[in-house]
């Protein structure tokens, strides 16, 4: 009836009976969802699933609860050679029913031998503690190492008898090359080493590892400016020599060998970064055959520590 405000919408007739018309939600379909995310983001992609699978990875590879807490060392193999080697710890973890051989046997006899708590837990919490990561049913919790304040460093080394013999690490990122620097500057007489607290490798449970323990014989400085660090040591009395290819001297010409000396080793990639490589007092490289690749940071800092060991001994 005309007039009448209660009249509904239009309304089609169709076989299955009356239907109301589309008031204006047409219109708002023809809107679409806005562009189509990435590959990443779409639930059930096989891209997604490969992103979530990586983060899992990545989160699992940091197995520290907070940046102060304890870190577990995992795998049959590091954690009795780690054992042996008297790396630092203070429990042992098994997983319940775990399958015994001759290395689960000798950390165990090892913990026991030390005094450390032997921990039997199920392998959901011991999966949960390692972040999920492969552990073969047994990890070894490592305490946090004990950094030393560099200018407590600086002054043991001043106080040797010896010309001070620092290693400073310019953003080594695997704990395996620090770890390496670490047993190296301790068997050349070195007094420390010096790493910056961002973008590098800590003294974590794999570090103690490959340092074969010598990592509690040695002071490390943990610093939030290693260029600042350089400066201070150069202060102190040190010379700052960078290692480089591309160096203005080679360590067959190092003069400075017998005077209080930092040695600057570079990243595995970039190698030392424009800041440090300015802020040394040299840049040297090592002499080597021709079309050699480039030696590795550990394999240079420790190629490096030698020559200069035996150019104080010579000149005792």
């Amino acid at each position: 009836m005309a007039g009448n405000s209660q009249r509904q919408g239009a309304v089609r007739k169709g076989k299955k009976g009356a239907t109301v018309g589309s008031g204006g939600q047409s219109r708002r379909a023809l809107k679409g969802k806005g562009p189509t995310p990435p590959a990443e983001a779409r639930k059930g992609h096989p891209a997604a699933r490969k992103a979530a699978a990586a983060q899992r990875r990545d989160q699992g590879r940091s197995r520290r609860p907070d940046e102060h807490g304890p870190e577990l060392l995992v795998g049959r193999n590091p954690v009795a050679e780690a054992l042996r080697m008297h790396v630092p710890a203070t429990a042992l973890y098994l997983a319940l029913g775990i399958d015994a051989d001759e290395r689960v046997t000798e950390a165990v006899r090892l913990a026991g031998d030390r005094g450390l708590a032997i921990l039997e837990i199920s392998r959901v919490e011991l999966d949960r503690k390692t972040g999920g990561i492969l552990h073969q049913g047994i990890a070894l919790q490592v305490p946090p190492f004990a950094y030393t304040d560099l200018p407590d460093l600086l002054h043991a080394a001043f106080e040797a008898p010896t010309a001070p013999l620092l290693v400073a690490c310019d953003g080594v990122t695997d704990p395996r090359n620090l770890g390496a620097l670490i047993r190296s500057a301790v068997a050349f007489g070195a007094h420390g080493v010096i790493i910056p607290q961002r973008r590098a490798a800590g003294i974590t449970a794999t570090a103690w590892r490959t340092s074969a323990g010598t990592a509690a014989r040695l002071p490390v400085a943990q610093v939030t400016n290693l260029v600042r660090a350089l400066r201070e040591a150069k202060q102190a009395g040190c010379y700052v020599v960078g290692l480089d290819a591309d160096g203005t001297t080679t360590l067959d010409d190092l003069e400075l060998a017998t005077e209080p000396l930092v040695v600057v080793v570079g990243s595995e990639g970039r190698g030392l970064s424009r800041l440090v490589g300015e802020t040394c007092d040299l840049t040297l490289s090592i002499p080597m055959a021709d079309g050699a690749e480039s030696l590795n940071a550990a394999v240079a800092g420790a190629v490096t520590m030698a020559e200069v060991a035996r150019r104080r001994r010579a000149a005792r």
